[in-house]
């Protein structure tokens, strides 16, 4: 191969593995290499105006086409803006590749202005992450970084890229990253152990988690959930796993309390977990919220997750697809449900009409106006139930929520999802907390007239707090009182409005039922972006 600048090279690598857009902020010690983007038809540079919204847009796009987002960093401090929406990304397994450039490696030596242990700041927000010291390794290291990001369990992955070793040739072959097959089945007995327990099942339950949708394995999850006749639900859910309308489909587990999950578990003597960790939640049950007699069979290609916090029966690292195909060949249909008994009480659930606040009623009429193709990223939170009840994920690609506990990706992350489907109509809804992380999005929305919609959910405070704050008091025997100061958002009252049109995106206020329909008409008439400030309060 002919010898060529490393940061020239590199451009190759990104071209055969099929990227065609950077998402960044850049910065001097990255210029030599964004100059030889500039050059270039085959990519285009998505610039943000601050490094959280970068990841975010990126995550929303990796997720949207089920492979790696590119991400550019400006040294130690875009690295370090970017910290909290790299851990949303971890947790949530999206495969980003995240290059940061520095001064140089002749530099070590010197503590120069700026310099940082980039690997060290990445190492606890992604899968794996290294620095390249020789122009003669930067394809390859790169080819290995999406190969780590892509591998089960996928996750963000860091490439620190010193100037003075991309300013150098380099002979490297550009060629695509191999991705290692995971089609991986079960022996025959271990799939007759796990048919089995669920056949001699009275009480099974199914446990689902975004392993699901990674694998495309939703139509065959929920042919086994009707063969058993079990309910079922989501644990560290934020895809479109199963159906949430089918009459099995019971929600999620909660995400907070150890004890919402065991209310759901606990009576259960056969669970199925599949493509999820037990438990998702910030303070979770330190004993088994299992009955002592269950069985457990987990379903996985992360082995790392199988019997992590509690002991499995019949643990199965593989594909979800083809081992629950497996499965269903190997179950009688002795719970299946019938497909007049399904349509009958999913037609009951549908019979519910809004309860009358501001958010049941709006997401009920954009049901109504919505096009087929609607896809919904979900960051309303505490307003997330009526998003899902009018709005329910059916298909695979229809719906994303927010996982990691990172606030922010409610705007960047359908900002991402809009630029990989540009068909699609997609609305992404958020809070007034969540936006005020990175509403700098907005504006790379406009400036690449990305015709993604927005609706923050102004209930005017941080209203997740006071339902965790109401658990820690009951809890604690402490009477309710007051709410902390700092959980309040209404001095001064932001104008979401306003602040989008200061960015050049259109908006407007929704405080009456009179004003739903039209609104909402407007949104979805826009041809660029548009942002409606939903009072939920």
């Amino acid at each position: 191969m002919m010898a060529r600048p490393a940061k020239t090279a590199i451009f190759e690598q990104f071209a055969a593995d099929g990227f065609t857009k950077m998402f960044g902020n850049p910065g001097t010690v990255e210029q030599g290499f964004l100059d030889v983007l500039e050059q270039r038809e085959d990519i285009e540079y998505v610039l943000t105006l601050q490094e959280s919204v970068a990841i975010g847009i990126a995550d929303g796009y990796a997720r949207a086409l089920n492979r790696p987002g590119l991400i550019q960093l400006h040294a130690g401090v875009g690295l370090g803006n970017g910290i909290g929406m790299l851990y949303q990304a971890m947790r949530g397994h999206t495969p980003l590749l995240v290059v940061a450039g520095d001064a140089g490696v002749r530099y070590d030596a010197m503590n120069a202005q700026m310099s940082a242990d980039l690997v060290s700041m990445a190492q606890p927000v992604t899968k794996w992450a290294t620095r390249v010291l020789h122009p003669g390794s930067v394809l390859r290291v790169l080819r290995r970084a999406v190969k780590v990001a892509m591998t089960v369990p996928r996750g963000p992955v860091f490439v620190g890229l010193p100037m003075d070793v991309l300013d150098a040739d380099t002979s490297e072959p550009a060629v695509p990253t191999v991705i290692p097959s995971q089609d991986v089945v079960p022996s025959a007995a271990d799939l007759d152990r796990a048919a089995s327990a669920l056949q001699a099942a009275r009480d099974p339950i199914v446990l689902i988690g975004d392993g699901v949708s990674d694998t495309g394995a939703q139509a065959e999850l929920t042919r086994v959930a009707e063969l058993l006749g079990a309910p079922v639900w989501g644990a560290d859910s934020a895809e479109m796993n199963m159906d949430t309308t089918h009459p099995l489909y019971r929600g999620q587990l909660g995400h907070m309390f150890g004890a919402s999950s065991q209310a759901r578990v606990q009576d259960a003597d056969v669970v199925l977990i599949v493509g999820t960790y037990v438990f998702p939640e910030v303070f979770p049950l330190l004993d088994s919220p299992f009955r002592k007699d269950v069985r457990l069979i987990h379903i996985d290609l992360d082995v790392n997750e199988i019997a992590k916090n509690f002991p499995v029966d019949i643990p199965l690292a593989a594909n979800p697809k083809p081992t629950l195909a497996a499965l269903a060949e190997r179950l009688s249909d002795h719970g299946r449900l019938m497909a007049a008994e399904l349509h009958s009480i999913r037609s009951q659930r549908n019979q519910q009409p809004p309860d009358g606040t501001l958010i049941e009623l709006f997401t009920a009429e954009l049901a109504k106006q919505a096009p087929a193709d609607l896809v919904v990223f979900d960051e309303a939170l505490t307003a997330s139930p009526a998003v899902t009840r009018f709005l329910p994920a059916r298909v695979p690609g229809s719906y994303h929520a927010t996982r990691g506990g990172s606030m922010g990706v409610g705007i960047p992350g359908a900002i991402g999802i809009k630029l990989a489907r540009p068909e699609a109509e997609v609305v992404g809804f958020t809070g007034d907390g969540g936006i005020m992380y990175t509403e700098q999005a907005l504006w790379t929305a406009a400036r690449l007239g990305v015709a993604a919609k927005f609706v923050v959910c102004n209930n005017h405070r941080y209203r997740l707090l006071d339902q965790n704050i109401d658990q820690y008091w009951r809890e604690r025997g402490i009477p309710g009182h007051g709410y902390p100061s700092g959980f309040d958002l209404s001095k001064p009252e932001i104008d979401f409005a306003a602040l989008a049109a200061a960015h050049g995106v259109p908006g407007l206020r929704v405080d009456k039922t009179d004003q739903i329909e039209s609104a909402i008409e407007q949104m979805l008439a826009a041809d660029g972006p548009f942002l409606i400030d939903l009072n939920t309060e």
